[in-house]
């Protein structure tokens, strides 16, 4: 009896996940994309050095696709020239070219999701939700390893010797003479109200549209569709 318990409760989530999304969560996620694309428009990320030397600060701004600094681009030849003294690599968009294929997938994460809002069925709404966990997970812990390495792979012939170091991810940290500051852009929160927003209205629906769809009346409709149990008796036609 367990075990044909089971199998029911299996085959009715699977008829659940074939069923068509509602009609209030096509509209969420077509009004979810306008953040997603946003996301082009705003710094993913800024990190600011502070020193007494510099009292208005270096700052420079990573992009999905670009690296901008202040100064009208001159902070981080500044950076770079600091960072030369104690080895680190030179900062420049080629040094997070790991991340070049975050632009594409944030373009694939806005197509996939219109196409969800507007043939998508429970089960494409769950495999949205997963991909864009898999893509912001991805791209931050890559952002992370790029920073690690940045902080390690020291030239051991530099001017100054220091201990290989994590730079700052979220938050400040002193280095040196200097203080370190990096914290999320706009982008970032732009990119994580996409992936909250569909988390949300995900769990929303499948909680609404799974206690709906089985509904007493509901139930019947959709015992009358499986399939007949094997050996099961055959009512004789009329």
């Amino acid at each position: 009896m367990a075990g044909k318990g089971f199998r029911s409760l299996v085959d009715r989530f699977e008829i659940f996940l074939n069923e068509p999304i509602r009609f209030g969560t096509r509209i969420a996620l077509t009004l979810l994309v306008l953040p997603l694309l946003l996301t082009f428009t705003q710094p993913l990320w800024r990190i600011t050095l502070h020193a007494p030397q510099y009292p208005a600060g270096l700052s420079m701004d990573i992009y999905a696709y670009k690296l901008t600094s202040g100064h009208d681009g001159h902070d981080v030849d500044e950076i770079n020239e600091l960072n030369h003294y104690i080895g680190m690599r030179r900062i420049n968009r080629a040094a997070f070219a790991d991340l070049d294929w975050l632009p594409f997938a944030i373009g694939l994460l806005a197509i996939l999701a219109l196409r969800t809002a507007a043939i998508g069925s429970v089960r494409t709404l769950i495999d949205l939700v997963v991909v864009t966990g898999y893509v912001t997970l991805f791209a931050f812990a890559r952002f992370v390893y790029r920073l690690y390495s940045f902080g390690h792979d020291l030239d051991p012939h530099a001017a100054f010797r220091i201990e290989p170091f994590m730079p700052a991810v979220i938050g400040a940290k002193q280095i040196a003479n200097f203080t370190t500051e990096s914290m999320p852009g706009a982008g970032t929160i732009l990119m994580a109200t996409f992936a909250m927003g569909i988390a949300i209205v995900a769990a929303w629906h499948l909680v609404v549209g799974y206690r709906s769809a089985w509904k007493p009346s509901a139930r019947i409709s959709a015992r009358s569709a499986l399939p007949p149990l094997e050996g099961a008796a055959r009512r004789p036609y009329a």
